[in-house]
């Protein structure tokens, strides 16, 4: 049973768009699929350069490292945005009011805010540290805390089918 929820998701849950996501046999899959797809691609380039920030793969420079990955990122959170907002709206009230949703949702906006701030602070200066074995504090938090943000946004997506 849907909870009920503000008039704008109960209108997102009955709009065209969300009763084909819950009528077509494959929308609803194919949208897990491609998901699945986009959080691959945007996380698993993050983590890797993270490792890098970390100090593995050291003899590789970080800016290079970066003009490499950060373009599968970008495409990948393209994918999650737009496969995430299809899945959204078939459950609007429900997901909004799932607990793991919301905190699903405060890990990517915290990942997101942090990646921001990690590339108009720490990412600026990396012209002096760019093949250092070990970068700067800044850089190594702003890993930390990026593989903290992302592994809680992808726990909370699938505790999402349980809580």
């Amino acid at each position: 049973m849907t909870p009920p929820g503000p008039e704008w998701l109960v209108w997102l849950e009955h709009s065209a768009a969300a009763v084909f996501m819950r009528r077509a046999l494959w929308a609803y899959p194919a949208a897990e699929i491609v998901h699945l797809v986009g959080v691959v691609l945007l996380v698993g380039p993050a983590v890797m350069f993270d490792l890098r920030l970390l100090g593995l793969s050291a003899h590789l420079p970080a800016t290079a490292l970066a003009r490499h990955l950060l373009p599968w990122s970008r495409r990948g959170l393209a994918l999650v945005a737009l496969s995430g907002a299809a899945l959204f709206v078939s459950h609007a009230p429900e997901w909004a009011a799932s607990p793991a949703f919301r905190l699903k949702m405060a890990a990517v906006t915290a990942a997101g805010l942090n990646a921001l701030v990690f590339h108009r602070r720490a990412f600026r200066t990396a012209i002096r540290w760019d093949a250092a074995t070990r970068p700067p504090r800044a850089a190594r938090v702003a890993a930390v805390l990026s593989l903290l943000l992302w592994g809680t946004a992808i726990a909370c997506g699938r505790l999402m089918a349980y809580v």
